[in-house]
């Protein structure tokens, strides 16, 4: 499908530049119904990698059998976020009082399945990790699935 750097965009308007990026793309495959979620889940992930990462940001977009997308962020930092460092699937709740811990948590509910890996530090990769995970249907599909 694609795949972008978003090394030269460093900073805030990096996330911008990745939207705008994932809607034309979605648009030019006619996988416009998974746009708010995967533009919400960009947002999150590319704003991750520009605030606790240094050096270049990469973002690639996969279709998947079924009309799913998988949306990717490589960066520089080794370190695995939750919810990502773990399977999909049940969260533990962060108690309110705490002063972090919550992560990129608020993707899940708007991701079937999230993940993440660290990548090797040689010629190809340059180390760092890639977070991963694909939209889940606007919520009347999901609704309407069930059913």
């Amino acid at each position: 499908m694609s795949s972008v750097d978003l090394g030269g965009v460093q900073g805030p308007r990096a996330p911008r530049v990745a939207r705008v990026t994932l809607r034309a793309v979605l648009a030019g495959h006619g996988m416009t119904r998974l746009l708010d979620a995967a533009e919400l889940l960009t947002s999150e992930l590319v704003t991750n990698a520009y605030r606790y990462s240094t050096g270049s940001v990469a973002l690639r977009l996969r279709a998947l059998a079924g009309g799913r997308l998988r949306v990717s962020v490589q960066d520089a930092d080794p370190h695995i976020p939750p919810p990502f460092d773990r399977r999909s699937g049940p969260l533990r709740p962060v108690p309110a009082e705490a002063d972090g811990g919550r992560a990129l948590f608020p993707v899940c509910p708007y991701a079937d399945a999230w993940g993440g890996c660290p990548l090797g530090d040689d010629v190809f990769s340059g180390g760092g990790k890639l977070l991963w995970c694909e939209p889940g249907p606007p919520l009347g599909e999901a609704e309407a699935a069930v059913a």
